[in-house]
């Protein structure tokens, strides 16, 4: 630790950490100072087991401090010396293909000859100062061999494949800046952005650097001394990577070079495309850029939860700004710069585009006291929802503590699990689960409801069964089970509402009907995830997901209807959300807040396939969520703007592959980092298990942005 209590870093107090061994056997020099010796942290493991008596570790990497034996008598100490040159050597065998050429094993060969001798000595009784000297060279071959043998195995188990790391990390960063130079093209009214193959593929440029790349894989495989995943690959599948690379790398320069063909750089163009950002883009532009530069730190990736929440609460204030400057400062600025005479026409023009013409339009309608209390109220009821939704996610913090700094420390969801706060938990759920019905059931059809309801009674059913809630008649705990049954109930039901949506949606593609029966076909498929969701969350988090909903309602009623953003800044925000929610749930970037259990909800045998994705559905439901929603919300608004759901997809496949390859490249700059295996490591198994589930959802809007487009042009 240093003397201001942190720890990871390579200061004097960090790093040189005094070793006490403290024993009986030790015979007490006193007055013998001198200068404390430097030894390996790995040195340790060989040294304990020794001196208590037990085997060394197979894998340990360390050799026997002699400090440690020095109150032996000599064979005992060429007899352990000796047992952990063989340990040594014999690991060496494992790792290293040419172990026998090693100066290491080399010299601890020439020491067991020499050892043999000694012995022999030994044995006929030899006394002479002769044998002492001997078991003194002896000695000291075993150590310079030990230290010889522990700094090849330490070698070897630093060394990374940095061959295969620099294919993969090249292809992503490929991969990335041709959806990066694709942006102005995919952003357009057209959103199309052509990817020329035929001139980059066919050019000599292109079979000029497969020729290159050839090279270099054949010297670096035939002079590799250690394994190579790339280098084991058949040569048909490495060639094949290598073309990729190189018909990456052409289409890139053809991309670019296009792109400087038509857009000649001036400085007006510059300026005023700046000064058309908003406070919003900025925010959405700097807070993305930055906790993708964070995760460079160990302790901001401990701790990304903050750096969410953070985000999210600042997005909260920004959305506030833009309310009330729509509803109070525009106007009042529009006033100042008309003249008199132009004010009152202004303002009526501005008051009957907000409100008459829709007044006139409800008074057509018979609506519910509640709609109609909305539509009469909606000004102030925008102009309360980011203060809202900045409630519900200060709420929603402490049901789940996560992170490293505070998890110790007892959160509102120990407090409701405990078997002493039964009672609450099962009214809480009950109250949860029936206002998630009255969330999402507006836009399902009859029988989705209806499968909806009975859907999250068994789930209810589910929690009782396992002995998480009590029924209200309910007084004791009864017989526990494993709830199959009552799971299998509700899975029936979340296929149907499944299947009912896709079948909407398939109505919508082939019989080329209007948006209704597809919107209505996609909020069936996210109602059905709710439920799955609602099932396989652990039920204190069922209030998570109510807040979810409950945000997703007031952003889409109440925010985006009000402000008019666009399909990039929509997606942002969802992007955002649907991080901050996965941590709200309790997750965090270590495996141990993996929720297994989910995976087993439902079977009475392990079964790996259903396992994973039902584990793989709880810990990402929370950006999946939001992403299904994101293409909810965006395929009601192609009637408005038709190529919505396609800047969504894009830029959401931007926003997950730009935190991707930047990580890559950090993780490969940091792989001789003290935390690489404890944080650095785990984060990556999350950001690539994310950008698997991310490539899902971007294949679910191409395959809506397909539909509409097949539609509109009939």
């Amino acid at each position: 630790m240093s003397e201001a209590g942190s720890h990871g870093g390579s200061s004097d107090e960090e790093v040189q950490t005094p070793l006490i061994l403290i024993s009986s056997p030790f015979q007490n020099k006193a007055g013998t100072l001198k200068e404390p010796e430097m030894i390996q942290q790995t040195d340790l493991a060989p040294t304990l087991a020794v001196g208590l008596g037990l085997p060394i570790p197979i894998g340990s990497l360390g050799m026997l401090l002699p400090a440690a034996v020095q109150h032996k008598s000599m064979r005992e100490q060429l007899r352990f010396f000796h047992l952990n040159g063989y340990q040594l050597s014999n690991l060496l065998r494992e790792n290293l293909k040419a172990y026998e050429k090693d100066d290491g094993v080399e010299q601890f060969k020439k020491a067991e000859k020499l050892h043999a001798n000694w012995i022999k000595l030994y044995l006929e009784g030899n006394t002479s100062e002769v044998l002492t000297n001997l078991g003194r060279k002896l000695l000291r071959q075993y150590l310079e061999a030990l230290q010889k043998l522990s700094s090849s195995l330490s070698k070897q188990v630093a060394e990374y494949d940095i061959y295969s790391m620099t294919v993969g990390a090249i292809v992503t960063l490929e991969m990335f800046f041709l959806l990066l130079l694709g942006i102005p093209s995919a952003l357009s009214s057209q959103s199309q952005f052509d990817v020329p193959l035929a001139s980059p593929v066919c050019s000599l440029f292109f079979y000029m650097t497969c020729l290159v790349l050839a090279a270099v894989h054949v010297i670096v495989c035939t002079s590799a001394e250690n394994h190579c995943f790339f280098c084991s690959l058949s040569w048909m599948m490495a060639m094949g990577i290598l073309g990729f690379i190189a018909a990456l790398l052409c289409i890139l320069l053809s991309v670019l070079a296009t792109i400087i063909a038509k857009h000649k750089p001036s400085n007006e163009k510059t300026n005023s495309s700046m000064s058309a950002w908003s406070e919003l883009d900025l925010l959405l532009l700097v807070g993305t850029l930055g906790h993708v530069f964070s995760m460079g730190a160990s302790s901001f990736i401990e701790e990304e939860h903050q750096t969410w929440y953070f985000l999210v609460n600042t997005l909260c204030l920004v959305l506030s700004q833009d309310m009330c400057r729509k509803y109070f400062l525009v106007r009042k600025r529009d006033k100042m710069t008309l003249p008199d005479a132009a004010r009152g026409a202004q303002e009526d023009v501005y008051i009957s585009d907000l409100y008459d013409a829709r007044k006139m339009e409800l008074r057509e309608e018979r609506l519910s006291i509640l709609e109609r209390f909305i539509k009469d109220n909606e000004k102030w009821i925008a102009l309360m929802s980011p203060g809202v939704i900045l409630l519900c996610c200060r709420l929603l913090r402490p049901i789940n503590q996560t992170g490293i700094q505070w998890v110790h420390r007892s959160d509102f969801g120990h407090w409701l699990t405990s078997s002493d706060h039964k009672a609450e938990l099962s009214f809480l759920v009950g109250i949860c689960l029936v206002m998630i019905f009255i969330l999402i059931q507006g836009k399902c059809s009859l029988v989705s409801k209806a499968a909806l309801l009975f859907g999250l009674l068994g789930v209810y059913c589910y929690r009782a069964a396992v002995g998480h809630v009590l029924y209200p008649w309910q007084q004791n705990t009864k017989e526990i089970t494993k709830g199959i049954t009552e799971a299998r109930f509700v899975y029936i039901f979340v296929l149907g509402i499944l299947i009912s949506g896709v079948k909407d949606l398939l109505k919508a593609h082939v019989m080329r009907t209007d948006s209704t029966a597809r919107i209505v076909g996609l909020w069936e498929v996210y109602s059905g995830l709710i439920l799955l969701a609602a099932l396989l969350f652990r039920p204190h988090n069922l209030v998570v997901l109510v807040f979810c909903l409950l945000i997703q309602i007031i952003l889409t009623m109440f925010v985006w209807k009000a402000l008019k953003y666009d399909a990039a800044q929509i997606t942002i925000m969802h992007y955002w959300f649907g991080q901050a929610f996965f941590f709200f749930q309790g997750n965090s970037n270590t495996i141990s807040t993996v929720d297994v259990s989910a995976g087993f909800v439902g079977l009475e045998n392990y079964m790996e396939l259903p396992a994973v994705l039902l584990t793989a559905f709880v810990t990402y439901s929370g950006p999946f969520l939001w992403a299904v929603h994101l293409l909810c919300y965006l395929s009601g608004e192609t009637n408005k703007t038709p190529t919505a759901v396609a800047h969504g997809c894009y830029c959401y496949a931007i926003l997950r592959c730009l935190p991707v390859t930047v990580y890559i490249l950090l993780v490969t700059g940091l792989r001789y980092h003290l935390f690489i295996w404890s944080v650095f490591s785990p984060k990556l198994l999350y950001e690539v298990l994310h950008l698997v589930v991310s490539a899902g959802v971007c294949l679910m809007f191409t395959v809506v942005d397909k539909n509409q487009v097949a539609s509109s042009d009939v």
